[in-house]
């Protein structure tokens, strides 16, 4: 099979909307990208299209691609994020493993480029339809190491919920915590398995700077100087989503509390203040992604979440 294999760019995202396109036709994992949505993505800070990004092409249709996305930070581990997608029709051993190939080349690069000294992983996450993928992974070494769940909530039934305790006020998001923000999730997510930290620039790019952003539904608990975040749940709405399933979804992006604040039921009141508002705006459901593991999962469950889909992580040491 004649392919052509080159780096992406981002006049490639029409065409990579197409590739998502042909994928859910078959894979059914519930993701809808616009070309618009795919743009914001292959232009982060922590992808360089040219090395750490390969398209494969049958004449001038874009079939398969690849992406190698790099970590803020190793500590103590490198953890870069690999990401591939097969046009169904092409779906063969050949191609699987030359993607395979060029995914640990690639990751090595961008290994020793910003984390020579550090243990190196290549982290992927698979939908459970995608099992082509998923075998990819396994014949190339990957092993399956967390279980991740995608859970929806109907926004018409939800459980009565409690406010926050005594002493602690809700508090709408604004462009000046933003960093206060940062500081808050990079320590709360810090004991997360393949969390790492996030740069302010990546930051901005994959949260409070993107189009998708709901700054009007996502909220905070701060100390009473406002000088630190406590709390935060952080809300997106992806219209491209709502285009193709007919459902207004609020995707609720991070979760979270300071440690020596959890058990006191802070972050099911917020995020159940979250819900409300939404309902009031017109969302008709919410979603967010959880590792089975995490003990928020009980927190989610007592807003009204329900498990929708399961994806997976997988790991592969390298040497």
């Amino acid at each position: 099979m004649d392919l052509t294999w080159r780096p992406l760019t981002l006049d490639d995202s029409e065409q990579l909307a197409g590739l998502f396109a042909a994928a859910q036709d078959v894979d059914r994992t519930g993701e809808h990208y616009s070309a618009e949505d795919l743009r914001e993505e292959l232009d982060a800070p922590n992808i360089d299209l040219p090395s750490g990004s390969i398209g494969a092409w049958a004449g001038d249709r874009l079939v398969g691609y690849a992406a190698v996305g790099r970590r803020d930070l190793a500590d103590p581990v490198d953890m870069p994020r690999v990401e591939t997608l097969t046009h169904p029709d092409f779906r063969t051993r050949e191609i699987a493993d030359h993607l395979m190939t060029w995914l640990l080349d690639a990751g090595k690069r961008v290994h020793e480029q910003f984390f020579p000294q550090a243990p190196l992983e290549l982290h992927a996450t698979v939908h459970e339809n995608e099992h082509w993928y998923a075998g990819a992974l396994t014949r190339a070494g990957y092993r399956r190491a967390r279980t991740f769940v995608e859970m929806r909530a109907d926004l018409a039934e939800l459980p009565s919920m409690k406010p926050l305790p005594e002493g602690y006020e809700v508090a709408g998001f604004e462009d000046r915590y933003d960093a206060l923000t940062l500081e808050a999730r990079n320590v709360t997510f810090a004991e997360h398995w393949g969390s790492a930290l996030l740069s302010p620039e990546a930051w901005r790019h994959r949260v409070t700077g993107s189009k998708d952003f709901r700054a009007d539904l996502s909220y905070l608990v701060l100390t009473p100087s406002r000088d630190r975040v406590l709390a935060f749940v952080l809300s997106s709405f992806i219209a491209s989503e709502a285009a193709a399933t007919g459902v207004r979804e609020l995707y609720v992006e991070y979760v979270g509390t300071r440690a020596e604040l959890r058990g006191l039921g802070i972050a099911s009141a917020l995020l159940g203040h979250t819900l409300v508002q939404a309902r009031a705006k017109g969302f008709e459901r919410s979603a967010l992604s959880v590792d089975t593991s995490n003990s928020a999962l009980g927190v989610y469950e007592r807003c009204g979440y329900r498990v929708a889909d399961t994806r997976y992580g997988y790991v592969l040491p390298v040497s």
